[in-house]
């Protein structure tokens, strides 16, 4: 629901599928944000010109949510107890939908997705319980 023009918070929806096809529970999203990898090479010639490569390393990001639940916590135990077995890691995807101001939709598949438990929440009276969790993923690709 864009106001006057503007992307704002609530336009946006994340969801984690597991390689099962499975949905990841996540709680309430309160935060999302993603930025493009790259690693940059400037090559200068003798000539004193400067030529720039980019060479593109994925993406990363994090959210941040409201536990609602244990989820989070059983998923990354499971993590945690596959790798003391010796069992690999699968890798997630990652589906981002925007609703755009002009009424349009946006939608981005983030693809071979590790996600990394940052912060499992601080526990105290009167208060929620707040999470984090990074991501790291080999490619975004646009859907719609």
């Amino acid at each position: 629901m864009p106001q006057n023009g503007y992307s704002i918070g609530r336009d946006v929806t994340i969801a984690v599928i597991l390689p099962d096809g499975t949905p990841l529970r996540l709680g309430k999203v309160t935060g999302f944000m993603a930025k493009q990898d790259t690693t940059d090479q400037r090559i200068k010639p003798l000539d004193g010109t400067t030529d720039n490569l980019r060479f593109y390393d994925g993406w990363s990001g994090n959210f941040k949510l409201e536990r609602r639940g244990p989820e989070l916590d059983n998923y990354f135990e499971q993590l945690e107890r596959n790798y003391y077995a010796g069992a690999d890691e699968p890798q997630a995807t990652m589906q981002q939908t925007i609703v755009e101001p002009g009424g349009g939709v946006s939608q981005f598949r983030y693809e071979r997705v590790l996600l990394k438990f940052d912060d499992p929440g601080e526990w105290s009276a009167d208060k929620s319980v707040n999470q984090a969790v990074s991501f790291m993923a080999g490619r975004r690709i646009k859907q719609a």
